[in-house]
This record gives structure tokens, sequence and C-alpha cells, in this order.
């Protein structure tokens, strides 16, 4: 890599100059001014090398670069506009990792046998304390949670549900809304 002749940069200082002797990591140099001086390998660039180093650093397009670099403007998102009476929704998450600390031991039926009852106890909830409408937030999966969360909705009187906002939920919740009567 080091060659005798070699034009030579030290990397700290302002000192250029050519190679006069090489002995292992130490490279001695004549300084652009007489100087004889040693350096170890890692405090010097080989100038003969760096010329294609330079070649390429002059081919960057500086634009291109500074154009890569600017940071983009954030999309502007059209939010949920609520009325100022309007409450929110309560939200109820049965993913199982949601109800209980751990999962393991639990069988694919205990999991749904627990996911079902809590939302057969939210339903109930709802219903005794006049609560117009709630979010259950299932995910997406194989549908087996969502299929038995209908199947539960559906044998209850007053009760009507669809898949909830989509934009907020994307396809792994329902909204189910209660018709109440009133006292």
């Amino acid at each position: 890599m080091w060659n005798k002749g070699d034009k030579v940069a030290v990397l700290d200082d302002d000192i250029n100059g050519i190679v006069l002797a090489i002995n292992g990591t130490q490279i001695t140099i004549e300084t652009e001014d007489g100087f004889v001086m040693n350096f170890a390998t890692h405090e010097l660039l080989n100038m003969n090398q760096s010329s294609n180093l330079m070649d390429a650093i002059r081919r960057i397009n500086v634009d291109e670069i500074i154009k890569e670099k600017t940071i983009p403007t954030p999309r502007s998102f059209v939010k949920e506009r609520k009325e100022k009476k309007e409450v929110g929704v309560p939200e109820f998450d049965l993913h199982i990792e949601k109800l209980v600390p751990n999962k393991r031991g639990m069988t694919n039926y205990d999991i749904l046998t627990l996911q079902a009852d809590t939302a057969k106890r939210h339903i109930e909830f709802a219903i005794r304390n006049r609560i117009p409408k709630i979010v259950f937030i299932h995910g997406v999966g194989e549908g087996v949670l969502k299929a038995e969360l209908d199947f539960l909705l559906g044998r209850y009187d007053n009760v009507s549900f669809q898949d909830a906002n989509y934009q907020k939920y994307g396809l792994g919740a329902t909204e189910v809304y209660f018709k109440q009567n009133a006292k």
C-alpha cells in the first residue's frame, strides 16, 4: 500500500510530503518544507490513491443530495370532528394479551371462551347503564372471534351492530348500538 516516493498528507495536521522510508507501521516522510518526520500509517493519507477519491467527489451532484436531505412536508390528515356534547365511545379490546397477563397453558377454546365472556359482561353493563354505543376491538385474524361476537350480539334484542369506522379501526372492530326504551 505504501511505496517510497508516494505523496502523502498528515491527517491531523496541515503537512504534506513524500515517503522516504517504510519500517513496519512507521513511515518516514520529507515535508514540503524539507523536514524529515516519522508517522504511523494510520496518521497518513496516501495522496496517490486519493486522486481517484477526489475524482469521485467531483462527480457527486450536490443539488441531488440537498434534495434528498430536505424534510418532506407531512401529509395533512382530516381529523374526526366531534360535536361539543359528544362523549367518547367506550372501546373494549378483546385481544387475549389485553385480558390476561400470561396466556401460557390456555387452549384456543379457553381463550375464545374468556374473550366471549368478557364481551358479554361489557354488553350487559352497557345495557344496564343505558350506554348507547360501544366498540369491540377484535382484530382481523382468521375471523373466529368476530364470528363468535356476531353470534353473541345476535342473541340480544334491541341491539344492532356493524363494522366500526374503517379509518379509525381498519377491519378489526365492531360497533354495537343499543336501542334503549325510555323509562
